[in-house]
This record gives C-alpha cells, structure tokens and sequence, in this order.
C-alpha cells in the first residue's frame, strides 16, 4: 500500500520540543477537540471507522513524507534530521491501532518514525499544526483499510450528456495539452526496461548443511535452525514485493564456503545475508551481526587493484585508442575495482548498522552487537555482506527461541525492516 502525502513548509522557528500524544477513536461519534488540540482535517469520522490519531513533536518546521506499507503493517514518517520526540511506547498492548513505533536518524541528514500497525491502514490526513501558536507538531490520522467507508455510487434519472468532441482546431499551447492525443512514445529495448523495473536481488545463505552440522547443543542443531530461519526470511522478503530471494542451499546439503560468495557475485546480489547459530562456553546470549573486518577490506582492495592492473586486453578493444595507451586504461581499470571495493564495504557497514537497530527490537542482542571478522563468507568485493548469529544454542533460553517459528516471523520482520531502511538510502540504489 503506498498512499504518499508531501508537504513543503517554509522557514524556522525557535527551537523547542512539543509535548505529544497518542489518542485512539473506534467507532464512537465525533467529539469536540480540546482547546489546546487541532481539530481533526477532515469533518466527522465515519461512525463505524477504526481510526487513531498520531502526534510528532518537531523542534522546526520541515518537509515530510508519509506512506503506509504492508507485511509488515506500518505507517512510515520521513522527515530531514530534525529533532523530534514520540510519546511512551504501549505496555498493556495496542493503543488504537499502534502496537508499537520507534524513530530517530536513518541515514545522512534523514530522520524517520515507524509506526507498527495491527493491520492494513491508510493516512487519513498528515499535516503540520502549531501548538500554542509556536510549537510544530505532525498531526497523523490514521485509518483502518478495512474500516474505510464504501463512497456510495449516485444515480440520476436521466443519462449524464455527453462530453463534447476536443476542437482540434484550438492552437496546441499551455494549458491545452489534452486537446491533441499523445504523441508516440519510443520503443524500449526488453532488457532496458526489465533493468528499471527490476528488484533488488538478495541472497540468503543458511550457514553449514549436508555432513557439516554445525553447532549443537540443548536439543539443537544449526544447521537445522538456520535453515528454517532463512525460509521464514525469504518468504517475508518475497511478500513485501519488493525483492527477489535466492538461498544458497534450500535443503540439507553442502555448500563450500567460496561457492556461496561466487554465487551471489554470479547473481549480481544487492546483498548477501548470512545466517548462522552461536556456540559459547559461557552463559552468554543473544544475536551478534558481523561485517568484514576493515583490515582485510583493505586486502581486498590490494587483491581487486593487482587483478585489474594485470588483465590482458586484446588490441581488437583498442580499435578507438592508440595501443600505446593500454597502460593508461588499466590503471583507470584498477581504479574502478578499488573504488567498487571501498562502496561494497561502505554499504555493508551501512547495513549491519540497520540491522542491529532494527533487530534489537524483536530479540535480545549481546552488549556489543555489531563486530567485524575475516569469516571467508564476508570476503566480497562485489556484494554487501554480513552474518548474522542469530543466538545461542548453548543457551537455553536461546535454544528455545531457535526453534519457535513465532520467534523467526518476529525476528523476520525486523531483519525486513533493516532492508527497507537500508534500501531507502541512496548509496544502497546506485549500480556497482
């Protein structure tokens, strides 16, 4: 679901932070605002309508954009960094239809809200009102889907006239646009337009498999957890829309650990998510989230600059250029492969740290998630790469956790959610 509103506002005001609320309304007739409070937009609410109302204090005025998505329900907020304050989550369970938000930065001068919904909605009404004259505050109404009320069709007695022939003898100007049919458009080649429309590729990789079982320990298996893991994520990925999955191994086999990397790289994979179960002689839980340690991203970058640098070109790709310069062209090679390396390893720091945001949500993490190593799975020059442990199965508390299926949907959707909001920022949408 996707209904947008935009607002452009203009200038500042002092600084100072609002105080904000959340209030709900089933299915009760309207009531009079508070004094202090802006009346809603739109008139009286249907009297069947689910609906609540979400306020945003704002330390300015500035821009935004809502939109409501779905799998997982929820209302999104983005704003400019801009200081911002949300009122106390819910402890008792849903308040209206907000069972739960968080919000803050989400990527270089960019601040976001998300509002988890419990179930399909849209944004009545975004807008930004004063309070007290002096204080902005977002306004949101949100709306149940299926609440909506059905606009009833009217009839008339007699059949509406019909709309009069365009007079194409009218100059074609400003303004008259729809007077003249539009013109041809050109063809497109298939794999143009298959590229423009194509989504994002992401590859999972359940970690171990065949005689590798992994770790094991409390009734566990890894290679069995993770597995059934990376089926549950999959499908949560593929149901938003907005990617396509592929996994390394589907079933009980083997993979070697250099032929996991290759076949993302073959697939040209916008990311690259290992998944895994840890193992600890110590009482420790909870997730850790690994990028590739920047030691050896910088070996990489060695490795990529040497192959360019080294690549034989034959004289027939030279036909435009003298020969002499082939030099040239392979340090402008050599360039790109280590500028390709730097971007990877950039935007697979910029995903690790979605995802220990937005898992911290769902499951416990350990006190300093986000860690970096050399495991051969995280060498990519190519592919944005991270492995995720996602607990312990020495663990007993952990171990259960494991094997619930409502923990992996939980777990699931806040991984989802580290995707979206990595893929909302601009360096994740440029081609390698």
């Amino acid at each position: 679901m996707g209904l947008r509103f935009e607002r452009s506002i203009a200038g500042a005001l002092v600084l100072g932070v609002a105080s904000i609320f959340l209030s709900a309304a089933a299915s009760a007739a309207p009531q009079a605002a508070p004094a202090n409070q802006a009346a809603p937009a739109q008139s009286a609410p249907h009297p069947d309508q689910k609906r609540t109302r979400f306020i945003i204090a704002l330390e300015r005025r500035s821009t935004y954009q809502v939109f409501s998505l779905a799998n997982p329900n929820r209302v999104v907020v983005e704003l400019p960094a801009v200081g911002l304050r949300l009122p106390p989550l819910p402890k008792n369970g849903p308040v209206g239809l907000v069972s739960g938000f968080r919000g803050g930065r989400s990527g270089p001068k960019k601040s976001k809200v998300i509002i988890r919904v419990t179930e399909p909605v849209f944004v009545e009404t975004a807008k930004l009102e004063m309070k007290d004259g002096k204080e902005p505050q977002l306004v949101l109404d949100i709306v149940s889907l299926a609440s909506a009320p059905v606009t009833p069709v009217h009839t008339a007695s007699a059949a509406p006239a019909p709309k009069p022939e365009p007079d194409f003898d009218k100059p074609f100007g400003l303004g008259a646009s729809d007077l003249l049919p539009r013109p041809p458009q050109p063809a497109q080649r298939p794999d143009a337009i298959e590229k423009r429309t194509a989504k994002q590729l992401i590859v999972i990789d359940p970690g171990h498999g065949g005689h590798d079982s992994g770790a094991q320990k409390n009734g566990v298996v890894e290679k069995d957890v993770v597995l059934a893991f990376s089926h549950t994520l999959r499908k949560k990925l593929e149901e938003s829309g907005r990617y396509r999955v592929l996994m390394t191994r589907e079933t009980d086999e083997f993979i070697p650990l250099g032929d996991r990397t290759a076949f993302a790289e073959q697939h040209n994979a916008s990311l690259f998510i290992a998944v895994h179960a840890d193992y600890a002689r110590s009482s420790a839980r909870g997730a850790t989230i690994y990028s590739l340690r920047p030691s050896v991203a910088e070996r990489l970058k060695s490795s990529a600059r040497a192959r360019a640098s080294d690549i034989d070109i034959p004289e027939s790709k030279f036909a435009a250029i003298d020969a002499r310069d082939s030099d040239i062209v392979k340090r402008m090679l050599a360039d790109r492969a280590t500028a390709a390396v730097e971007v990877t390893h950039h935007r697979t720091d910029l995903f690790s740290r979605s995802v220990v945001e937005y898992m911290g949500d769902s499951t416990n993490l350990r006190s300093n998630p986000h860690k970096t190593a050399a495991f051969k799975v995280l060498k990519s020059a190519l592919v944005p790469s991270v492995l995720i442990e996602l607990a312990y199965v020495t663990n007993k508390s952990d171990a259960k956790l494991l094997m619930s299926e409502s923990w992996r949907r939980k777990v699931s959707d806040s991984i989802a959610e580290a995707v979206d909001n990595y893929f909302a920022l601009s360096i994740a949408k440029i081609p390698m």
